[in-house]
């Protein structure tokens, strides 16, 4: 069940590409832009590349968010998952994993891109790829609380910036400490391992807390 939920998102995703594009034009246009507006010098760009980064993640993160139960609660699908045998939290999961595929991996996959953009060294860019890696589907994990109490709201957007926003914090600090570590040649693996444990965390109690937060919302 879960395989099959994971696969019903993607196609409904695939089938409505300006959703997927846009939070990535948005992660690039930021990227972008940072450099025109504060000059070309490599090293100026390399000292705040790490902040640059994991915020446009983090804006990119939250323009896709909202769409992650919106449409189900539109056409009514949202209150038959809640109603199918399989538990609720493992059906979050898999919605959260889809989610995941289509926003947080292709910032991964951007991440060369982005080294290049900001001249960062091999260092920097594999500890961007490794927070980008173990950060993303902690970001949605979290994001998908703040969906589930905002569901129901008529404008919600506002409400979830301001509900998932804090939570996101520990993520922009231990994430944007590792890459300037590496810019250091400094071990990174104690910020990893935050990480890391911040991954766990989420996807252990997360499913559970998103379940109660859609009943909460959509009874």
């Amino acid at each position: 069940m879960f395989l099959t939920l994971v696969r019903r998102e993607l196609k409904i995703a695939f089938r409505k590409g300006a959703e997927i594009v846009n939070p990535l034009w948005f992660f690039l246009i930021v990227i972008t832009l940072f450099p025109l507006g504060v000059g070309p010098e490599p090293q100026l760009l390399a000292r705040i590349a790490p902040g640059i980064i994991w915020v446009a993640a983090l804006l990119a993160s939250l323009l896709s968010l909202e769409r992650l139960f919106r449409d189900d609660l539109l056409d009514g699908s949202l209150e038959q998952l809640l109603l199918l045998p399989t538990p609720l939290p493992i059906t979050v999961l898999g919605k959260v994993c889809a989610h995941w595929v289509v926003t947080g991996l292709p910032l991964l996959i951007l991440s060369p891109l982005v080294a290049l953009l900001l001249s960062l060294d091999f260092n920097s860019w594999l500890a961007v790829a490794l927070t980008l890696l173990l950060g993303t589907p902690t970001l949605s994990l979290i994001g998908a609380i703040g969906v589930g109490l905002t569901v129901g709201l008529r404008k919600g957007g506002v409400l979830l910036s301001l509900l998932v926003l804090p939570l996101y914090i520990p993520v922009l600090i231990f994430a944007t400490g590792a890459i300037d570590a590496a810019a250091m040649n400094m071990p990174i693996d104690g910020y990893l391992a935050i990480l890391g444990a911040m991954l766990a965390g989420s996807v252990t109690l997360a499913p559970f807390a998103t379940a109660a937060a859609l009943r909460v919302s959509v009874h």
